[in-house]
């Protein structure tokens, strides 16, 4: 069993601010892509992952992952967490939520159905999605 290569952090953090992609940083310091991934959260290099668990709290199936709800609010989340998304994909589940909001519906998931509407009740996780984001929205404006 071989020694774990070592990522030197500072030599990593001046290649990566000249521009080197992963495959180059990877070849250079003799690890996988992947081995250059966790150098750089090691080193404080990339941007922290957004946390979705809040905006799709059930455990989906994998054919439901990618369906327009689950889209939307993984959107939703992002713009929530200050991340930038392009402008067509934010319109998209903003009219999305909004229109559910309007109409006194929210989103329901089970498994066996995927995603449905439903009455709204007191607490309407798509509108307190959509008004995380909007606040976010308006901060930047």
């Amino acid at each position: 069993m071989g020694r774990k290569a070592r990522v030197d952090h500072e030599e990593l953090a001046r290649l990566v601010g000249r521009g080197w992609s992963n495959a180059e940083l990877a070849g250079h310091f003799g690890v996988t892509e992947s081995g250059i991934l966790q150098a750089k959260r090691a080193a404080g290099l990339s941007k922290p992952m957004s946390d979705h668990r809040s905006a799709l709290p059930w455990k989906l199936r994998r054919e439901h992952s990618q369906t327009g709800p689950a889209t939307n609010l993984r959107n939703l989340s992002a713009v929530a967490q200050g991340r930038a998304i392009p402008k067509e994909k934010l319109n998209t589940a903003l009219r999305w939520a909004s229109r559910l909001a309007e109409r006194g519906l929210d989103i329901a998931y089970e498994p066996e159905k995927g995603f449905y509407e439903v009455t709204a009740g007191e607490s309407s996780h798509v509108e307190k999605m959509l008004a995380a984001a909007q606040e976010v929205l308006d901060r930047e404006e």
